[in-house]
């Protein structure tokens, strides 16, 4: 086990980071509402009333602290990973049982990294070929006081493994419990690119809807992705993935 005493922390601030996320979900407006997250539980209430569905859509607000949630334009994108987890869905810095919002420095780590785990779900579920599930890029700023991977890899070695989270997901346990922001680690998917996970939605702002991507299945990986905003076709490197 990795102690967490011996991990560094260091100020991380990216503008226009980059996050790609599924498109299958609209934004929830309540999150978009500019009321006060803090009367969140009194509006859920009254609404319920009319709408029975309203926490599938919502997810399990309890899981963010009130003073940490945020409202106004593209809150659903900041939100819904900490509200929407499951144990059937862990990743590499939780088992599930909290939420994490992955960010990238840039596009082309974003897109690696997504690649990598749609091209799994893909083979795991034998899907036929063919242009496949629609994406949203999303353009956020952060702003954390992060535990540092990035230049660890001698002594963090185990929690950068690219297909074992077991390390992982124990050191961010442990991190998150003493108070830690969330985590700045490379890429395993991008050389060269750098990602965060943040374990708390108010530590990234100013989320715009950027552009719309397909990804296409040759029924063994990805190789292509469309920018469906302008129609443009892009080849995926065998090595990229």
């Amino acid at each position: 086990m990795i102690d967490p005493a011996a991990v560094p922390v260091r100020r991380v601030e990216w503008r226009r980071a980059r996050r790609i996320i599924r498109s299958a979900h609209p934004p929830i407006d309540l999150f978009e509402d500019l009321a006060d997250p803090q009367d969140w539980p009194l509006l859920i209430s009254a609404e319920q009333k009319t709408n029975p569905r309203l926490m599938e859509t919502i997810g399990n607000l309890d899981l963010v602290p009130p003073a940490r949630r945020v409202s106004g334009p593209g809150a659903s994108y900041l939100m819904a990973p900490f509200t929407h987890v499951s144990r059937d869905r862990p990743s590499r810095f939780t088992d599930g049982s909290y939420g994490v919002l992955y960010v990238a420095d840039r596009f082309e780590t974003a897109l690696a990294e997504t690649i990598h785990h749609h091209a799994r779900f893909m083979a795991r579920t034998r899907e036929t070929e063919g242009w496949t599930s629609q994406f949203r890029e999303i353009v956020l700023d952060i702003a954390l006081d992060a535990h540092d991977l990035r230049n660890g890899a001698d002594a963090f070695g185990e929690a950068l493994d690219p297909e074992c989270h077991d390390t992982s997901r124990r050191l961010a346990a442990a991190l998150r419990a003493a108070g830690s922001e969330g985590i700045a680690y490379p890429s395993c998917r991008d050389s060269g690119g750098e990602c965060a996970a943040l374990f708390h939605p108010d530590l990234a702002s100013r989320p715009l809807q950027g552009r719309h991507l397909d990804y296409h299945w040759n029924g063994t990986r990805v190789d292509f992705y469309r920018d469906a905003t302008g129609g443009e076709v892009f080849r995926i490197d065998e090595d990229a993935e």
